[in-house]
């Protein structure tokens, strides 16, 4: 008996919707992840407007007509040394009232100072970065006698004492000059940029480390052993392959390193062997409110909201980024 024969191909109506699986790269995903951190998401817009605050500082000074070396001797009480009016002089005219002594506008000077504070934890980063992300890929890639004397000269800058050392080269060059391509760098311009290289040159050894640890991970996967069979050498890997894919840290811990940079600042400023006056910095006008932290408070809260609003944002947007992008970390 002949068995009846049975169609096996299946209709697919085209009035049924058809699903499509889209991939998402790694930067997708922890978008996704960011976007659901409230606190981090709130951190990463105050910092973003802290850096549009410090890179237009100029000409909101020059729009609305602060000037952070303006005296105003008239609002300062010539007997107590001390603004005239309440909370430190606090008026429409000035906002955040005017400082003792010379009454100058404490809006005007923390814009200033902003740039300052900013340019020197931007620089030093950066600076840190580069030297520990290209030593630490090499030491992590090709092992050996490179990984070990690269790694000792790692501990050799941790044991540094980079606050003495920091302190005795800025304080032998309050009025030094040194010309440098041609340019010549005088007094805070000088220790500007002193600072941004002693900073960065002597922290690289924490980005080295995390780089490193990253990379001997990742020199055993299987895209490493894909490139080394078609014939890639150690410079195309390292800069091709293994730092694409290094990113995320080097993100992540950059934004946790920022703060730590305006911090160090400010504390330079702070002892006296930062930026110097008249230069606004929020290190130095915290030095100079410690005289009148008694008769006038509202001079040290001023500086020292500003340097506590920016840390803040700056780490809660790295304690974000780093959840985003290593979720088994988060607490």
């Amino acid at each position: 008996m002949a068995m009846p024969q049975v169609d096996l191909e299946i209709a697919v109506s085209e009035d049924l919707p058809q699903s499509v699986i889209q991939g998402r790269s790694l930067t997708e995903i922890a978008w996704t992840r960011l976007k659901r951190d409230k606190a981090a998401l709130a951190g990463g817009v105050v910092a973003i407007l802290l850096v549009l605050l410090a890179i237009f500082s100029k000409l909101i000074e020059h729009v609305f007509g602060l000037d952070p070396n303006a005296l105003h001797g008239n609002l300062v009480s010539p007997d107590l040394i001390i603004p005239t009016g309440r909370f430190g002089g606090i008026s429409w005219a000035h906002p955040l009232g005017v400082d003792p002594q010379y009454g100058r506008d404490l809006l005007a000077r923390v814009i200033e100072g902003s740039w300052v504070s900013l340019l020197v934890a931007f620089g030093a980063t950066l600076l840190s970065n580069v030297l520990g992300t290209v030593l630490g890929v090499i030491a992590g890639y090709y092992g050996g006698w490179i990984d070990a004397l690269i790694s000792r000269l790692m501990d050799i800058f941790l044991a540094f004492p980079l606050l003495l050392f920091a302190i005795s080269i800025s304080a032998s060059l309050q009025s030094a000059t040194i010309h440098i391509a041609g340019l010549a760098f005088k007094n805070n311009s000088l220790r500007i940029a002193v600072l941004i290289f002693v900073i960065g040159f002597f922290n690289w050894p924490y980005m080295g480390r995390i780089i490193r640890g990253q990379t001997l991970s990742l020199r055993e996967r299987e895209f490493i052993d894909a490139a080394r069979s078609i014939g890639a050498g150690g410079p195309r890997i390292l800069f091709r392959e293994l730092l694409p894919n290094l990113v995320a840290p080097i993100l992540v811990y950059s934004s946790l390193l920022i703060p730590t940079n305006i911090l160090f600042e400010a504390a330079l400023s702070y002892l006296g062997v930062g930026v110097g006056p008249p230069q606004a910095s929020w290190g130095g006008m915290l030095n100079q409110a410690t005289v009148f932290y008694a008769s006038d408070p509202e001079f040290m809260l001023v500086p020292g909201l500003a340097i506590f609003i920016t840390v803040m944002a700056f780490n809660l947007l790295g304690d974000g980024l780093r959840d985003a992008f290593d979720p088994k970390l988060k607490r």
